[in-house]
């Protein structure tokens, strides 16, 4: 600059310091780490809707139901998100820092509503839970994407059904006035023990499980929904949850305060040329 401070021709700007331009490269790498993490989940989200045809002319109209959906929208937010602070931190682009900075307040903002929402209304939450894992149910045969989730949520928690096992009356081939042999059955997943000497998996062991008493039932299958289990695995892990969301959270607010510096660190730079 000149005598009265004014830029002169060619001047160039104030370095930043060896602090910032650590803050700099951290905010670069970490997004940079996420952004891959964004398109891998994009890519899976992808893939599930290609490998089902989804995009078919008679599947399109379902696609919104699509679970793999959740995927695509959750991989490009965060992979458009983190990338924005990614290049925005490495060209030193105010723009793109405030846009970053932005959204990932919006984040945090919307994650502590969330959680306060969630708190304060779950005896409407399991409500929901119910009502959500009863259509899973009722189309667990037609939809590859809600039978693998059922399955797996009861493996996990060993349980059957939403509130008991005679829940899967609400499946139409397991109804029992339906035709076949699946009739007045649940899926095998429900079972106690579905394998045959350690090996096989029998998929019909739960045939007619619904006609049992609960006495001779419980031998062959879980009795208990996965409500009840859901709600026990909760209360088992409650410490870890909030612990995994304190640490999310809080990742989240010191990536806020970074950019936040950078960013007027770098303002500043350009302001003293």
């Amino acid at each position: 600059t000149g005598e009265n401070g004014v830029l002169e021709p060619g001047a160039s700007s104030r370095p930043l310091s060896l602090s910032d331009c650590l803050l700099k490269f951290l905010l670069f790498f970490s997004n940079l780490l996420f952004t891959v993490l964004g398109l891998v989940v994009l890519a899976v989200g992808l893939w599930g809707l290609i490998n089902k045809e989804s995009f078919a002319q008679e599947k399109i109209g379902q696609i919104a139901t699509d679970p793999m959906l959740v995927f695509v929208a959750l991989g490009l937010l965060l992979s458009t998100l983190c990338l924005s602070g990614c290049v925005g931190a490495l060209r030193e682009n105010c723009c793109l820092l405030r846009v970053f900075s932005a959204a990932v307040l919006v984040l945090v903002t919307a994650q502590t509503l969330v959680a306060i929402v969630a708190y304060t209304l779950q005896g409407q939450i399991e409500g929901y839970l119910r009502s959500g894992m009863l259509v899973a149910m009722a189309r667990y045969q037609d939809d590859l994407d809600l039978r693998f989730i059922t399955d797996e949520i009861q493996i996990g928690l060993q349980c059957c059904g939403a509130d008991n096992y005679r829940d899967w009356e609400i499946n139409m081939y397991y109804n029992c006035s339906a035709p076949g042999v699946l009739s007045c059955g649940v899926p095998a997943t429900c079972c106690v023990d579905p394998l045959e000497n350690g090996t096989v998996w029998n998929s019909q062991c739960g045939v007619g499980a619904q006609q049992l008493d609960e006495f001779s039932a419980q031998s062959v299958i879980f009795l208990g929904g996965c409500l009840g289990g859901m709600s026990r695995w909760i209360e088992q892990h409650a410490g870890l949850i909030g612990a995994v969301g304190i640490v999310l959270l809080g990742v989240q607010i010191v990536t806020l305060f970074i950019t936040t510096r950078l960013l007027d660190n770098i303002q500043w730079s350009k302001a003293t040329r």
